[in-house]
């Protein structure tokens, strides 16, 4: 990677781009640190500790916390592209103006515009009702001038909204990579500091003196033992799981299946042309972190209603509430099911086995063992499915299993409630757990950004060393 980065600096344009990536994000950052009027952020973060939306603010870069600018993220901007892609697909005219070239995808772009726009508004406005439900507005904002500062607030909302939009459209159009996820790289990572900070602080509690009661055999750790006995053991744990998921991630990113092709031999005039064995490499992770994405901007749908109707807190509301919680069980099993379901949805769009097996028969090509045509095109879609499948199914795995460990966590206090004890102080003091329940969903993003734009650098460097050698 840092070879190919290097190589990159090395190109005028490249290093332009990458400088322009760098300058975009930068700005971004900068955003999430700009302070919304009449909004006081101070009540907002411990708020946050244990649900849904402190995995929506570690996706905002910390930006919902602190109720500036660019609180809502890039969050609008990707529902309204999951809500075009389905559209495309079920609308004919929107599928006909999508094959229109350059300028059907104008068209479509404008109108994800504007469909981001409208969740904007919506958006903003749950989380305008949010701040009132966490007592983090002025009192000139409830009490002398409600309407005009609900007007300003919800104005800087949906503008921070458009202002993200037009960031990651230009990373698209002028840098390198795909603007959102470069997007929700840099937020993930910027949460980085935090997250140690509450690892510090779990060492510094133990350090000073624990007190255990379980089951009725009581220990005390007296102040200035240094036995950070829990912590160190969770936090080696924490490593090694945190180490083996990136290279399983990798390792499941560079996999393909490969699809042999036998290419017939064909004299055209004086020459002859095929003769020649290829292969069509499927990777297993086709889809790349897109079906992580799109499954997160799903279940942000229960946390906006809660935006506008408050936390529930008896009844069948509360019920769904818990349900759709990130320490349920539930919640983890439809996110598990929402990521093999994007993984196939995103494959289908993109990637036309008929279409393949076509230019294949065009070309002279056969699948050995398969006639061309509808045969070597059944092949393809049946291969591709059992890959598709395998891909999802390692991404699911890898999101799901933190949340699963988040979950049998949150049920130790309850445990120990029913012995009669109470669990070690950090397991309802600090909120380490929460931050890392959403860790595998964390690491896919991060891993699965840095190799695609790798690999798109990769695909610059190759097209101008190529064209470098034609012009010789």
């Amino acid at each position: 990677m840092f070879k190919t980065l290097a190589n990159a600096w090395k190109h005028k344009d490249l290093r332009n781009k990458l400088l322009f990536v760098c300058a975009i994000l930068l700005i971004y950052r900068i955003g999430t640190a700009i302070p919304v009027p009449f909004v006081d952020a101070n009540v907002l973060s411990d708020s946050f500790t244990g649900t849904i939306f402190g995995f929506l603010n570690t996706l905002s870069g910390g930006a919902l916390e602190q109720g500036s600018l660019f609180a809502l993220g890039v969050s609008p901007y990707i529902t309204a592209s999951i809500v075009i892609q389905l559209l495309t697909v079920a609308i004919p005219p929107l599928e006909r103006l999508a094959k229109q070239g350059e300028e059907g995808k104008r068209k479509i772009n404008a109108i994800t515009r504007y469909i981001t726009i409208a969740l904007s508004v919506i958006t903003a406005l749950g989380y305008y009702f949010l701040l009132k439900q966490y007592n983090a507005l002025s009192s000139f904002a409830t009490d002398a001038h409600p309407v005009l500062s609900a007007f300003v607030i919800l104005a800087c909302y949906c503008a921070g909204s458009s202002i993200v939009m037009w960031l990651a459209e230009k990373i698209n159009d002028h840098g390198i990579g795909n603007g959102i996820s470069l997007i929700l790289f840099a937020n993930i990572v910027s949460r980085a500091g935090p997250l140690l900070m509450n690892f510090i602080s779990m060492f510094r509690d133990e350090y000073n003196g624990v007190y255990y009661n379980i089951g009725g055999f009581q220990l005390q750790i007296q102040k200035g033992a240094g036995h950070v006995i829990g912590s160190t053991i969770f936090t080696v744990l924490a490593i090694v799981g945190m180490l083996a998921l990136i290279w399983y991630i990798i390792y499941i990113s560079d996999s393909e299946r490969r699809i042999p092709i036998n290419y017939a031999k064909r004299n055209i005039g004086r020459k002859m042309y095929g003769g020649q064995s290829t292969n069509i490499p499927l990777k297993i992770n086709m889809a790349g972190v897109m079906p992580i994405i799109f499954a997160n901007a799903i279940l942000q749908i229960p946390s906006t209603i809660t935006m506008f109707t408050g936390t529930p807190t008896s009844g069948f509301w509360k019920v769904v509430y818990d349900l759709f919680s990130p320490t349920s069980g539930f919640y983890a099993v439809l996110t598990f099911v929402l990521i093999l379901a994007f993984a196939y949805f995103y494959v289908s769009i993109s990637f036309n086995p008929t279409e393949v097996a076509q230019n294949i028969q065009r070309n002279g090509g056969a699948v050995p063992g398969l006639r061309p045509g509808k045969p070597t095109s059944d092949y393809i879609k049946k291969v591709l499915s059992n890959v598709t499948f395998m891909g999802a199914l390692s991404l699911s795995v890898v999101a799901v299993i933190p949340l699963f460990i988040h979950v049998i966590i949150n049920l130790v206090p309850t445990i120990c409630g029913w012995f009669g004890g109470t669990a070690p102080v950090w397991f309802s003091t600090y909120s380490y757990a929460s931050e890392l329940a959403f860790s595998g969903t964390s690491v896919i993003i991060v891993v699965g950004v840095i190799l695609e734009t790798v690999r798109e650098i990769e695909a610059e460097l190759a097209m101008r060393t190529n064209r470098k050698a034609l012009t010789r």
